[in-house]
């Protein structure tokens, strides 16, 4: 039983923190008239390009259903367009428009810079090691079933 928990309570710690840094790191985007999710997509297609809905939602780690909302948002706002496939009308592309570009690049590297200042507080061997934890914890909790 102290290992179970042992097990609770560092859960407790990582989802705590967990909250706490992505409130902060997304603070701003209010101000912006941005949810987290579509800062997410933003950021996604400035960094990888245009991506269809589906590689969007499992990089963003969001339903089907979910990005089509996020996508369908940000389409009204005028920052993203989509492309139908010719072969497949079903499969769609997300590209950035010219407004999507320019508010990306305009508030990301704010963004950037805040996560930045928010982990100064462990050492860079800190941050590697914190990333390493949280890529094993992650690739354990993929063979569990857990992560549904």
């Amino acid at each position: 039983m102290p290992q179970t928990q042992q097990a609770l309570a560092t859960y407790v710690k990582l989802a705590r923190a967990a909250d706490t840094v992505t409130s902060c790191a997304h603070a701003h985007l209010g101000g912006h008239n941005l949810t987290i999710s579509q800062f997410g997509v933003l950021e996604a297609l400035l960094h990888k390009g245009p991506l269809c809905q589906r590689a969007l939602a499992q990089k963003l780690l969001k339903s089907g259903g979910n990005m089509t909302t996020v996508v369908d948002n940000l389409e009204k706002r005028g920052l993203v367009r989509r492309q139908r496939g010719e072969a497949d009308r079903r499969f769609s592309t997300v590209h950035l428009t010219d407004e999507g570009r320019e508010l990306i690049e305009r508030i990301f590297p704010a963004h950037a810079q805040g996560i930045a200042e928010l982990f100064s507080v462990l050492t860079p061997e800190e941050q590697t090691q914190l990333g390493n934890l949280c890529r094993k914890l992650g690739h354990a909790c993929a063979g569990t079933g857990l992560e549904e």
